[in-house]
């Protein structure tokens, strides 16, 4: 264990002080994750031009990007940043990268995590993977933040639709250790950001190809290949697979907060189609609930998965919450 954690200190040591390098969460075996000769990750390129985007469908070997902002204007504010994509893959340029890239303009390091997907094809347990691999970049993070130039208490954790599901869960979650912690490093984010986030599994409310992938089960990767594809009539066909309603329960994260669940800015869209904003007012409701600090940013139009960038909007929410996130951590 000793000789883990110090192959890992000197890795980082090596890479700190320069933005935009990737760290390995897991310095050996990554945990809770079949042993498959040869797998690599895998991503997919759609778009053209400067439309291109690109879209990790498989994480073998989970990481952290760093982005490290000029020293000059370094607040000593840190966000993990979670990309979305249902749970099915990471939208990790515009849902990542450029958040990461934002947010160094404001003096805020950036790390975006490119976290394992809960596929049983590759790992064991697989509901509880992404959320492993949040904690671990979160605790990589705390651990390490002098290398950085980063308060240990101005870790926040950004996500962005299912990537918002991984965010809350790990907000409203974090004393379910999931990881190796010998240091006894706490795990729980000192903020939230949530961007249109999948908060409920509940039928009427979640969005059911991210329920699916993380708690469902029963379905071949072929049987599910040929639902996704037809999307006016994904959603019904999903709905009618039986869940286990603990584990709907379990991840349904506006049942978990409590008065020591971290502040939350939320954002939302209420014309959103694929994920509805009553994930977001039901959230909201239970941190005021609870007398939990929270902000929001409503969008009357621009429907789902625009990143930063509401093309219906001349105002963008992540100006609000760089306000809100230097505010909160202005001492």
């Amino acid at each position: 264990m000793i000789k883990k954690y110090l192959i890992l200190g000197l890795l980082l040591s090596f890479l700190c002080g320069t933005a935009q390098k990737v760290i390995p969460l897991y310095s050996e075996k990554v945990p809770n994750s079949l042993e498959i000769v040869g797998l690599t990750d895998s991503t997919a390129v759609f778009g053209t031009g400067d439309s291109k985007w690109s879209f990790v469908i498989r994480v073998a070997k989970p990481d952290l990007t760093v982005f490290l902002p000029d020293k000059r204007i370094a607040t000593g504010v840190a966000v993990i940043i979670c990309p979305g994509g249902g749970y099915g893959g990471l939208a990790i340029d515009h849902e990542g990268y450029a958040i990461a890239k934002k947010l160094g303009k404001k003096g805020i390091t950036g790390f975006v995590l490119k976290y394992r997907l809960p596929n049983s094809k590759y790992v064991i347990n697989k509901e509880i993977v992404s959320l492993q691999d949040a904690q671990r970049a979160i605790q990589i993070v705390r651990e390490n933040s002098k290398r950085w130039g980063i308060n240990p208490n101005k870790i926040g954790i950004e996500g962005n639709s299912a990537g918002g599901h991984l965010a809350s869960t790990a907000g409203t979650h974090y004393q379910k250790v999931l990881i190796d912690n010998p240091l006894g490093t706490s795990l729980r984010p000192n903020f939230m950001i949530l961007n249109y986030p999948v908060i409920s599994m509940e039928d009427d409310l979640t969005h059911m190809g991210s329920r699916y992938n993380l708690i469902g089960d029963g379905l071949s990767p072929e049987e599910l290949n040929k639902i996704m594809k037809d999307h006016k009539t994904a959603d019904q066909m999903l709905a009618r697979i039986q869940i286990d309603t603990q584990k709907i329960k379990e991840y349904s994260n506006e049942l978990h907060v409590t008065s020591d669940t971290p502040p939350t800015f939320i954002t939302h869209s209420v014309n959103d189609k694929v994920v509805k904003v009553q994930n977001s007012l039901l959230f909201i409701a239970a941190l005021q609930k609870n007398k939990v600090p929270v902000e929001s940013f409503f969008y009357a139009k621009g429907g789902h998965g625009y990143g930063i960038d509401n093309p219906t909007s001349d105002v963008d929410w992540i100006d609000a919450c760089v306000d809100w996130i230097l505010k909160i951590n202005h001492k």
